[in-house]
């Protein structure tokens, strides 16, 4: 499978791109976009969201996994272990937190990737890392209306980056202001509504993330 790249530990850290692929998008016009982003710009990691129905999703998994995996991308899943298992992703993004993180990593294996959404608990965020979850992911960061519009105190990513060695995400409402914020105790940043709402996804992100292949 296709780990998340390592850092090594004297070399100076940087943030990666995570890229949260469109909810429901049509498995074969997405295919050609992605195709085009993962030739401009270097990803870490590609997440498929969970809603639809199972054909529509591995169907997704396979264009994904096939484009991803050709330009050395991991590729997980939320939620769903038995569609990342079938069709052979490197792993899940739990959205409930620590609660699965156990039977993902039993189910999936040491090997796999298993990432967790805590969204603004500095707890649930170190019970999942003591679970065992490769990554903790917190958000929003920025003002949307989904869910229940808290936010995720950019402080919780400061207090993260110097006690706890896990890789931490950050996510939901971002714009170019706070990713500059949040770009020196932040791991990773996942773009995903931020640019696929837009009518230019490309320039969209062009504007967000300045660190070009």
């Amino acid at each position: 499978m296709t780990d998340l790249p390592a850092t090594p530990d004297d070399a100076p850290s940087a943030p990666q791109l995570y890229l949260i692929a469109p909810v429901g998008a049509d498995p074969d016009a997405y295919g050609p976009r992605l195709a085009e982003l993962l030739e401009r710009y270097q990803v870490a990691c590609i997440r498929i969201p969970g809603a639809g129905d199972e054909a529509r999703l591995g169907r997704m998994a396979d264009v994904v996994r096939d484009i991803a995996h050709a330009h050395d991308v991991a590729v997980v899943i939320e939620d769903h272990i038995q569609i990342a298992q079938s069709h052979g992703l490197d792993g899940v993004h739990l959205t409930s937190g620590a609660k699965q993180v156990r039977y993902a990593r039993k189910e999936l294996g040491e090997d796999a990737i298993v990432g967790a959404y805590c969204g603004a608990s500095r707890h649930d965020g170190m019970s999942a890392a003591e679970a065992g979850a490769d990554y903790v992911s917190f958000g929003p960061v920025g003002a949307t209306g989904l869910g229940t519009g808290e936010e995720a105190p950019l402080d919780i990513f400061a207090w993260w980056s110097e006690m706890i060695e896990v890789p931490i995400v950050a996510e939901g409402g971002l714009d170019a202001v706070l990713i500059g914020k949040l770009a020196p105790i932040t791991d990773f940043f996942a773009i995903g509504p931020e640019i696929w709402t837009k009518e230019d996804p490309m320039d969209a992100l062009s504007h967000l993330w300045r660190q070009d292949k």
